[in-house]
């Protein structure tokens, strides 16, 4: 059985407050993407380890054995006693980008499991194994534009839809540390409110949807702020970097035309409709 586990952006990011736990409490608006990777598993008739994953595409750092969808499969078998299982899983989204590809993986296992081993699992049931793997994971049970809060784990429906607007995506060769970039925060209330802005048209949103990362970002990583700058240059009506990067996508009226972007050898690029 296979599935296609999809990315997601951000609109919009305001780091509100820091909490006394250490982290952070934020809001934004996640949305998904069409930009997919591949995943299927069937039953292993062989001995020895339970789970394996084999990997291809887009190569990701550290064993398969601590990727989040081996993960997803050990939380599942915790409670069902699940089958041995070959498990494949194509990357196409890139890591380290923002667009959530790995918690995505982690929470088509869990649906793509309910369905094949029939766990009957409601949605809110599986919602709540996902937020046991990573705060964003249980977004993709529902795969739908969603208003986040808390540490990005709180959520809530949004009427939002983009259906119709031509979507590029661009990551250069550069790594973002999460930790680092929270380091250079300065926590505060967003002028304009993610929530109440994303209402607004998306004409409007230039000044006023704000990742707050970019100002700590871009001195870091100026080719990030420069693929902003292009997207817009090439007639977006919308650019933002998504989550704490590397990536920045920009939104196109449905006719437009768009360019190819390269920022070095290694540029990920992406090109779709929403």
């Amino acid at each position: 059985m296979i599935c296609f586990p999809n990315a997601k952006i951000n609109l919009g990011l305001s780091v509100t407050e820091k909490r006394p736990d250490g982290y952070h409490n934020l809001e934004t608006v996640f949305y998904p993407v069409a930009l997919e990777d591949a995943l299927e598993i069937n039953t292993s008739s062989r001995n020895g380890e339970k789970f394996r994953l084999t990997q291809y595409g887009t190569k990701i750092a550290g064993n398969p054995e601590d990727n989040l969808v081996i993960k997803a499969c050990k939380l599942l078998d915790n409670d069902f006693d699940l089958p041995p299982l070959d498990i494949r899983l194509y990357k196409h989204i890139p890591s380290g980008a923002g667009l959530g590809g790995g918690s995505s993986d982690a929470a088509f296992t869990l649906k793509l499991l309910n369905e094949y081993c029939r766990l009957h699992l409601s949605e809110e049931s599986l919602e709540t194994y996902a937020a046991m793997l990573g705060a964003d994971c249980a977004f993709f049970i529902r795969n739908r534009p969603t208003f986040a809060e808390g540490i990005g784990n709180r959520f809530s429906p949004v009427s939002l839809s983009l259906k119709g607007y031509r979507i590029a995506i661009v990551k250069p060769d550069v790594f973002v540390s999460t930790r680092e970039a929270f380091s250079a925060i300065r926590p505060h209330r967003p002028q304009y409110a993610v929530k109440e802005t994303v209402s607004l048209p998306v004409r409007e949103w230039k000044e006023k949807l704000v990742n707050d990362f970019e100002a700590s970002v871009f001195p870091q990583y100026p080719v990030i702020g420069e693929i902003k700058q292009e997207l817009y240059r090439s007639g977006a009506v919308y650019a933002s970097m998504s989550g704490s990067g590397s990536s920045v996508f920009g939104l196109f009226d449905p006719e437009a035309i768009i360019p190819s972007f390269s920022f070095g050898p290694e540029t990920f690029t992406f090109q779709g409709v929403l």
